[in-house]
């Protein structure tokens, strides 16, 4: 295949993407927050796959909202139908997302290989808003200079220490969610598996 072909079949998909983003936007709009305070930061990805299935995982583990920072379109496609259920939030930089999820009382949180304290010996608050930064870059900007902003990280055992973008949050959403049921069943008593153990 020659490349001018390539780039007119890549030109027609990235075409493709935008229109399903208009059409799946629109219902967007619609949509009502998930059970969980918990939301979802995605700073500056990739509009390929990792933000449709980030936004999968974010309707099944009911997350309250997905917060998308730079991205103007991403594909829907891989979401199969979630992007409809989960509401976005679309910002132009951080600063603007960070001031408003303070106003709003949560507590941001950002995901570094071997920095931070393991996500499991955390107590997440209620209101947690967790930041994934680009597949390649990172962060979009100097966590420093953001005195709120908390270190957290997954430990990994290997030797890559890298986790694809949409394993972490799925595995942060799955740790927010198991706190959360702990906490509910602490609310409850007496509770018949307490009971038991």
């Amino acid at each position: 295949m020659g490349s001018y072909k390539a780039r007119m079949m890549i030109k027609d998909a990235k075409e493709e993407a935008r229109r399903r983003f208009r059409r799946h936007r629109n219902k967007n709009r619609l949509a009502t927050p998930g059970i969980h305070k918990c939301i979802l930061v995605l700073d500056g990805l990739k509009p390929t796959f990792n933000i449709g299935k980030i936004f999968r995982s974010s309707e099944a583990f009911g997350c309250h909202e997905v917060h998308l920072i730079g991205t103007e379109f991403f594909d829907p496609a891989p979401a199969r139908g979630a992007f409809k259920y989960v509401p976005a939030k679309f910002h132009s930089r951080f600063i603007s997302c960070y001031a408003e999820l303070l106003e709003r009382g949560y507590t941001p949180f950002i995901l570094e290989p071997g920095q931070g304290d393991p996500v499991m010996d955390v107590a997440l608050p209620e209101k947690s808003a967790f930041v994934f930064g680009h597949e390649e870059f990172g962060l979009s900007f100097e966590p420093d200079l953001f005195p709120e902003v908390k270190r957290l990280t997954i430990p990994q055992y290997g030797r890559s220490q890298s986790l694809n973008v949409s394993v972490a949050a799925s595995i942060i959403l799955y740790e927010y969610t198991r706190q959360s049921a702990c906490r509910d069943l602490e609310t409850q008593a007496p509770h018949p598996c307490k009971e038991k153990i």
